[in-house]
């Protein structure tokens, strides 16, 4: 990262992503200090203050303040709030202007989203100051929201940019695609101006805009830049460019792609790898991809040899699988595991069985029962974790037989196991399951009597609705239930469920309003829109992080430092550096690894579905989500609790939506090495 000052704004400038500017204004007086404590508590309550937030927002108490403002109206994210965001892109002063662009990029991209209506005034009022604006700074903020908003007009001023000088250029490319990714078409884009700026002599950042433009666009004449691409100097571009051909290619993409294979970088081969198991889906006998994919025999040995992140390529092919046509490419890999000779390391030692039993639900997915995974990882791997993993590949089988052998695991004593046994029913439903499963309901682990309750939904047990009923009664206490009974019902019983799901709409807590908002506009044909409502006084708050605090995750693959953002994210820092502080999580796991995307951990259930017991408010921040960055994980807004995850790559499509709080600044060799099942020793604090 590169400082530098310009026009009084100091710029942390990341590689491969734009970030935000953090611009110089004056230190707040005694009593902006009081207005601004004021704001935060209004944020916190998700209250607008009787009107005096909108109005601090319009400039009534000074520079700082306006700014505070405007950023806690991006995170309450309330409709009636756009006309002050608006007049805010007209404001004199740039930091004004681009905390302003900022907070329509989150009123666009709000949970419940916007009308069409204010979609359209907030397009045009964005395209009035984008063609105006010569700050940079809010330039970036201005490509940015339009990215969120992803109207026709918001499209086609991105598509204008596309020729503006380099820097520029990459940033809309990079626009575009995030706003492919969340399924805008890009049928319009033009691709002529985005291939000139893969060019060697453009910066890594305008070559991956480009990039990730070209992958999301998903059109044929996109392949053959995308191809020039796989070989470019930078990892993350040549990672991206591999996941671009993930519909299929020919002989030479193949032959690329396949070399990648072997890529020093091990993200990049991985993508290889998951591209390679997508393209062989499509083989009912030994193809070429089958063929490319037999060579990773070479990273089993790395992996025996101490080498833990090189077994990032073979998790991909796991997780993504293969035909039954790729059962000897699996079993080649399991024989190379286990011949690799004597591991190095309990460590790899631990790698090595785990990767074992990855494979193992693998070839269990091909068949649709349970058999390999039983006695994988030579004893190294807890039979609760083995049959919650070949209990979720059931839930993706190929095919109808085996459906049965999930049964026996609703009733297992280790909660893992019974979630994955409803996902798997939930999926292939038998007869035989329904017992079991309104048994479940009835249980004191609300996580699995919600997930029991989406189960029995999908299952259409009409004769389990006083149980799901029974449960939607519980949400008032327990918002987790919410998505999973909603969906319960609505398949149950259609619009005789809106009495219960309008009940929701004036919730307390956020999450339960935007599930209400959302089932019951499918029910009806009709946006429906909940009220905002303001959380009590006294609400429960974590203290706040000291200034450049840092956390130091403790594994046996080595330490991982992360400095906090304290600043932009003093809830969401204070809330992990408390934990941490309280042993929170010593023997926790990292539950969910996606090589070059996350790995995500802080989950004391270790099925993905815990927390420490309360949630806390998002916290949108201006900190894009380059590699390395650590973020919030979220089942909606404000869900925050104790789960986090770092990132391997880029995620541009996280930034406004998940809450990032802070980056690794040692240690991103571990996180690259770490695999699902990987204990935290410990998290200390400094100071």
């Amino acid at each position: 990262m590169l400082p530098w000052l310009s026009r009084l704004c100091v710029c942390v400038v990341a590689l491969l992503l734009p970030v935000a500017c953090v611009r110089a204004v004056a230190p707040p007086g005694a009593g902006d200090r009081e207005a601004l404590a004021q704001v935060e508590d209004w944020e916190d309550r998700r209250s607008l203050g009787d009107g005096q937030l909108v109005a601090w927002a319009g400039g009534e108490r000074g520079t700082a303040v306006r700014i505070r403002a405007l950023r806690a109206l991006a995170r309450i994210q309330d409709a009636t709030t756009l006309e002050v965001i608006l007049a805010g892109l007209a404001a004199a002063e740039p930091s004004v202007r681009e905390e302003a662009a900022f907070a329509s990029g989150e009123l666009a991209f709000s949970w419940e989203p916007l009308p069409e209506a204010l979609k359209a005034r907030l397009t045009e009022a964005l395209r009035a100051a984008e063609a105006k604006e010569q700050d940079e700074g809010v330039q970036r903020a201005l490509l940015e929201a339009f990215s969120k908003l992803g109207t026709p007009g918001a499209i086609q001023r991105l598509i204008e940019r596309l020729t503006e000088e380099r820097g520029r250029a990459g940033r809309a490319a990079l626009a575009l695609g995030v706003s492919g990714r969340r399924g805008v078409s890009l049928a319009e884009v033009p691709l002529e101006p985005v291939k000139a700026l893969l060019g060697a002599e453009q910066p890594v950042e305008t070559r991956y805009g480009a990039a990730y433009l070209l992958v999301y666009v998903k059109r044929p004449e996109a392949l053959a830049p995308l191809r020039h691409c796989l070989s470019d100097a930078d990892p993350d571009v040549r990672a991206l460019c591999a996941k671009g051909f993930g519909e299929g290619g020919g002989p030479e993409e193949l032959a690329a792609l396949a070399r990648l294979l072997a890529d020093p970088t091990p993200r990049v081969a991985a993508e290889a790898a998951r591209t390679l198991s997508r393209w062989a889906s499509a083989c009912s006998t030994e193809c070429a991809p089958l063929e490319a994919l037999g060579t990773l025999r070479q990273e089993a040995r790395r992996v025996a040899s101490g080498a833990s992140a090189s077994a990032h390529a073979i998790l991909a092919v796991a997780q993504q699988g293969l035909p039954r046509a790729g059962r000897p490419v699996l079993e080649a890999l399991r024989r190379a595991l286990a011949e690799a000779g004597p591991p190095v390391s309990e460590t790899a030692a631990d790698d090595v069985a785990w990767l074992d039993c990855r494979l193992a639900a693998a070839m269990d997915r091909q068949t649709g029962a349970l058999a390999q995974v039983l006695s994988c990882g030579g004893g190294r791997i807890s039979e609760e974790r083995r049959w919650a993993l070949g209990l979720r590949e059931l839930a993706q089988a190929q095919g109808p037989e085996g459906a049965p052998s999930a049964v026996p695991g609703l009733s297992h004593p280790d909660a893992r196991v019974r979630l994955a046994a409803l996902d798997a029913v939930g999926a292939r439903p038998v007869p035989e399951a329904v017992a079991p499963v309104r048994a479940l309901l009835k249980g004191d682990d609300a996580v699995v009597a919600g997930m029991a309750a989406a189960t029995v939904g999908k299952m259409k047990v009409l004769e389990a609705l006083p149980e799901v009923h029974a449960l939607a009664a519980r949400v008032p206490q327990e918002p987790d239930l919410a998505e999973p009974v909603a969906g319960a019902l609505v398949a149950l019983e259609g619009k005789a469920a809106e009495p219960v799901l309008r009940g929701w709409l004036a919730h307390p807590h956020a999450n339960v309003r935007r599930v209400a908002t959302e089932a019951l506009t499918g029910l009806t044909g009709q946006p429906v829109r909940s009220a905002r409502v303001e959380s009590p006084r006294g609400t429960r708050r974590p203290p706040t992080a000291p200034a450049g605090a840092t956390l130091i995750f403790r594994t046996r693959k080595g330490d991982i430092t992360v400095a906090l953002d304290a600043a932009q994210a003093p809830l969401t820092s204070g809330n992990l550096h408390g934990l941490a502080r309280q042993g929170y999580f010593r023997g926790v796991t990292f539950h969910r690894v996606v090589p070059d995307f996350v790995a995500q951990g802080g989950d004391p259930r270790g099925d993905g579905e815990g927390g420490p017991g309360y949630s806390i408010r998002c916290e949108m921040t201006r900190r894009a989500y380059r590699r390395g960055v650590i973020g919030m994980a979220l089942a909606g807004k404000d869900t925050g609790g104790s789960q986090f995850f770092f990132t391997h790559a880029p995620q541009p499509h996280l930034d406004g939506r998940y809450t990032a709080f802070g980056e690794v600044t040692a240690g991103m060799e571990v996180v690259d090495a770490l695999l699902e099942g990987d204990v935290i020793l410990e998290v200390r604090t400094e100071p």
